[in-house]
């Protein structure tokens, strides 16, 4: 398959596939024209690195997770403690978006919205406390 095809199947730009090449995470076959010839064990490890980073995992955790996917010897507890630790980032980012989510909310209905020049938004965003200006 040349680089055209295996992007279609694989849901994955060109440009991706490109780059996931460059940092070693696939390789290719090359004809003697140089093209890359794409085998469907290619493609397959393209559908798993869409899917993880779909998940969020990183380019780290998906070059480990590809290594222990090709380990016939693995141990699951590797996979498990490697997706924990991700479920963990991810609950952690949930945290921090709703802290931010309550601290923006908080100063929208803190602030008039009217005509005066007073913001508590923008009070808040400098730093100072004035949410009771617009009230």
């Amino acid at each position: 398959m040349n680089i055209k095809d295996v992007a279609a199947r694989s849901g994955l730009p060109a440009k991706t596939i490109r780059y996931y090449e460059e940092i070693g995470l696939i390789r290719p076959l090359r004809a003697a024209n140089g093209y890359r010839a794409f085998r469907e064990s290619d493609l397959h490890k393209l559908a798993f690195l869409g899917r993880a980073r779909s998940l969020g995992f990183t380019i780290e955790e998906c070059r480990a997770l590809l290594a222990l996917y090709e380990d016939e010897t693995r141990a699951s507890a590797d996979v498990k403690a490697l997706a924990e630790r991700h479920l963990d980032q991810i609950a952690a980012k949930i945290r921090e978006l709703e802290d931010m989510q309550k601290t923006l909310s908080d100063l929208v209905h803190a602030c008039a919205g009217d005509h005066r020049p007073d913001c508590p938004i923008l009070s808040g965003l400098a730093g100072t406390d004035q949410k009771d200006c617009c009230a």
